[in-house]
């Protein structure tokens, strides 16, 4: 049963694959209310000598959730922005290229990779579940199961969403470890699904 005001909550006693998905969802929606509507300047600002920003996560976020889920996943290419991007001169482009990005972009470019990355797991899911050998593999040829990648990637937003505390926090003040009852974004839909 899904809780209205909290529908980002893993359930309190349900199977591996609502646990494993309900708590990659808390930790996107944390991130997602961390970054939520903000302006350029907002998304732009940094704190101390890091060159991290609320913008350059949203974008590296969304790369990682297509990544995952395309060439980790199935082997297959990500698609646009990805394909065209300038990853030769600058290894961490979608880091800084996320400077010269409008925030309605940003924010769209996070939703839409949110959306697809939920469609691919759920069609994987439906298509072998959790011990599915992905694409993925290590230098002996040992290849990830989709469990795996779900785990890398609860990982990479835990990181990520430690990153955005601190980042709001420096922007507006913003503090609290979830968003707070009932809280809706202004950027985007919410993600949960």
């Amino acid at each position: 049963m899904t809780n209205a005001a909290y529908p980002w909550e893993p359930p309190l006693a349900g199977t591996e694959v609502e646990h494993l998905l309900g708590a990659h969802d808390r930790l996107r929606t944390t991130f997602q209310w961390k970054a939520d509507g903000l302006d350029g300047s907002g998304l732009q600002a940094r704190i101390g000598a890091s060159a991290l920003t609320l913008g350059s996560l949203l974008k590296h976020l969304a790369f990682v959730e297509d990544f995952t889920f395309t060439v980790k996943l199935r082997g297959e290419a990500p698609g646009e922005p990805w394909l065209a991007s300038n990853w030769e001169n600058d290894e961490n482009w979608e880091f800084t290229s996320a400077a010269d990005d409008s925030p309605e972009y940003l924010y769209a470019l996070w939703q839409g990779a949110v959306e697809r990355s939920q469609r691919r797991v759920r069609e994987a899911l439906a298509d072998g579940g959790l011990d599915q050998l992905a694409h993925a593999s290590d230098d002996d040829g040992n290849r990830a199961s989709l469990r795996r990648l779900l785990c890398d990637l609860i990982e990479e937003y835990g990181r990520h969403t430690g990153h955005a505390d601190l980042l709001r926090e420096a922007v507006d003040g913003r503090v609290g470890e979830d968003p707070p009852a009932g809280w809706r974004p202004v950027s985007s839909r919410l993600i949960v699904g």
